[in-house]
């Protein structure tokens, strides 16, 4: 009888190869699982901008781009309107204070003049006539007040005799009465002439000081037209440069119209403005310098101008000591204004990294993997070349410092 022989169980050959092949593709997945939960990019390695971080002195300043323009500018304004009849500077050319740089013409202001001088004669005729009325007047009084006081005496005096001859019963006592009424009569009129008088005098000094002030007041009024007329002549009222002049022979000009500017060259100042970032920072009286033709030259804010537009907010600096020869109005400068004072830190080049990251967080370069992680940071002030780290880095490491915009999402970077 047949003995049918069963076969050994165990793991054969082809067996071990389908298990070593398992495990390798299992490992692969997790590798690749796990490098996907870390967020790693590659990306070859001289793409990229790498700078190192160091130890150094960190000089509190920032670059500002200014433009020369004059100490101060005095604006032209037309004081009465008119016509150009004649325009005797150009753009550009150099005034003294008082140079003549329009001619305007007017006709109804030369009309008013001769209203205003016809006016004026005709008050001082007025003023002659009425003077002339109140001294023939005080004359008449005066000659009227002395006639009553001689007949004042005279017939004082008659009474005074009739009384003591009527009391030694020499005259008739109608006599004596006819005496003592004339002379009472002449009293009362020498009173009222001199009343008449007195009040006469008065009213003449009053109506001359009424009839002064009206001739004072109208010959104001012809020295303000005089004035105006003097006006139709746009004369410079500053030493300086005509740096804009809207007028041509032939316009008509508007009271009130801006119709030029003068530039006061004695100085000069430089208008710069300066990114809102800074505005806390930033006061009169800090100091700057401008290099030109290897020569520095110091500058200081005089005046920081509180409105912010666009995102930035303007100053004025002006030369402390010398300033550059040749200057122009209108040159442009790159100046360094010093924020602080300088001091020890660590140091990190200036990148684009800071627009994606804020300075927060950069990838700091491992050149025995040749990989980069992802480091948060504390970044304190900055200048044109560095931002002063506070924490995250140390002297010596290698930070990438191009833009982040393709990696921002990763935690690790492969450098090939």
């Amino acid at each position: 009888m047949d003995i049918r022989i069963e076969k050994k169980k165990g793991l054969k050959l082809k067996h071990v190869g389908y298990a070593v092949l398992t495990i390798v593709v299992i490992a692969v997945v997790f590798k690749v699982f796990l490098s996907d939960s870390l967020g790693t990019y590659d990306i070859e390695k001289n793409k990229l901008s790498i700078a190192q971080v160091t130890q150094g002195k960190f000089d509190d300043y920032i670059t500002i781009n200014g433009n020369i323009a004059p100490i101060s500018t005095i604006y032209l304004d037309a004081y009465e309107g008119g016509r150009v009849k004649e325009k005797l500077v150009e753009e550009g050319n150099m005034v003294k204070k008082g140079d003549v740089i329009l001619k305007l013409e007017n006709l109804d202001l030369y009309e008013q003049i001769l209203t205003s001088e016809s006016n004026l004669a005709l008050k001082q005729n007025d003023l002659r006539s009425t003077k002339l009325a109140f001294d023939t007047r005080q004359l008449t009084d005066q000659k009227d007040l002395v006639n009553s006081q001689y007949d004042l005496q005279k017939l004082k005096r008659n009474y005074e005799q009739n009384e003591a001859l009527y009391k030694e019963k020499l005259i008739s006592k109608e006599e004596y009465l006819l005496s003592k009424e004339k002379y009472n009569l002449t009293k009362e009129q020498y009173v009222i002439n001199k009343t008449q008088a007195d009040s006469d005098s008065k009213l003449r000094n009053t109506s001359f000081k009424s009839l002064d002030a009206d001739l004072v007041r109208m010959k104001k009024i012809l020295n303000m037209v005089y004035q105006r007329l003097d006006h139709l002549n746009v004369k410079a009222i500053a030493d300086g440069q005509l740096g804009l002049l809207n007028a041509e022979v032939g316009q008509n000009i508007s009271p009130g119209d801006r119709i030029g500017q003068i530039n006061v060259l004695t100085n000069y100042k430089i208008e710069a403005t300066i990114d809102e970032h800074y505005i806390d920072r930033v006061k009169n009286d800090l100091s700057a310098s401008l290099q030109r033709n290897n020569t520095e030259y110091p500058l200081r804010i005089q005046k920081v101008y509180p409105e912010v537009r666009d995102g930035k907010f303007k100053v004025d600096l002006v030369f402390v000591g010398g300033k550059p020869e040749n200057i122009r109005t209108g040159q442009s400068y790159n100046i360094k204004l010093q924020l602080g004072e300088s001091k020890k830190g660590i140091l990190l080049p200036k990148g684009s990294f800071f627009n994606s990251t804020g300075g927060q967080w950069v990838f700091v370069v491992d050149n025995k993997t040749e990989q980069a992680l992802k480091r948060p940071i504390r970044i304190g002030r900055q200048n044109s070349k560095y931002y002063e780290i506070l924490e995250g880095l140390n002297g010596g490491e290698n930070v990438i410092i191009s833009g982040y915009e393709g990696f921002k999402e990763v935690d690790k970077i492969i450098l090939n």
